[in-house]
């Protein structure tokens, strides 16, 4: 049901979208070509066609004319009359109606701010951020490396030594993040291994690692650039989120129920 769901209001979002301007990029026997007919085509690209490269506009365009032509082609030839457009037109309407019928329903549901407080406060775990901590570190193989490392740190100047460290992690780090001056970005406890860990989180903003740390991938040498305290994110900061979470849950609910409550009354036969 969630698939359906979500596809649909993808799908009318499309057909309802009134973002896409109306440019008109081509005219064809008199029939006006807009940026509004391009949105299916990039749709999956997630662009606009405002969005495009010059030249890959004018393919668009190009493709767009062939494809105006065709219909008429398609049109003159007395296709709508066949079986086969007659059917496939039935089961189009049948499907454009469900689609703008669970639009009206998913935009009636209304979600109060009372209903997405009493969420927040019952689910205040959910909303809770653990301290992090962003560190640099330089890797090498043996113990004595890292302590020729540290030695030269403990010579370099507070004021300096960052700079330092970052020289020392692109020239002599083994790791994968020596290029970037060892930096590893923002992390909590649990996102490394226990040693690297519980060394970071012992460092103080603009401290290092005056022993090496070893793990099972060498001898590091982590310096920390800032600390970030645990803390909860605010109501108010998650409120829209948190609504529009309960608004589809509602959708769900209710389009579920409705479709029981049909089931019951239906005539229906499984052949599996």
């Amino acid at each position: 049901m969630r698939k359906v769901v979500v596809s649909s209001l993808v799908a009318l979002s499309l057909i309802t979208g009134s973002a896409i301007a109306a440019q008109v990029l081509a005219e064809v026997n008199g029939k006006k070509i807009t940026a509004e007919d391009a949105a299916p085509m990039l749709a999956q690209t997630g662009m606009k066609f405002e969005q495009l490269p010059p030249q890959i506009k004018k393919r668009v365009v190009d493709q767009l004319i062939e494809r105006e032509l065709l219909k008429e082609k398609a049109l003159k030839s007395g296709v709508e009359k066949s079986k086969e457009y007659q059917e496939a037109l039935k089961k189009l309407k049948s499907d454009l109606a469900l689609e703008i019928w669970m639009r009206k329903q998913f935009e009636n549901i209304k979600v109060s701010d009372k209903e997405a407080k009493d969420f927040y406060q019952k689910n205040i775990d959910k909303f809770k951020q653990p301290e992090m901590v962003h560190a640099r570190h330089i890797l090498v193989k043996s113990e004595k490396e890292a302590k020729d490392i540290i030695a030269i740190l403990n010579k370099t100047p507070k004021s300096k030594l960052k700079e330092k460290f970052i020289e020392l992690a692109k020239t002599k780090s083994t790791g994968p993040s020596g290029k970037r001056g060892g930096d590893l970005g923002f992390f909590t406890k649990g996102q490394m291994v226990k040693p690297f860990s519980q060394a970071a989180f012992s460092l103080q903003p603009g401290e290092y690692t005056k022993t090496p740390v070893k793990t099972q991938f060498g001898y590091h040498i982590i310096y920390v650039e800032e600390k970030k305290p645990a803390k909860t994110i605010p109501f108010e900061k998650v409120k829209e989120r948190i609504k529009a979470q309960l608004k589809m849950q509602k959708f769900k609910e209710k389009i579920k129920s409705i479709a029981e409550q049909l089931k019951k009354s239906a005539k229906i036969k499984k052949n599996i």
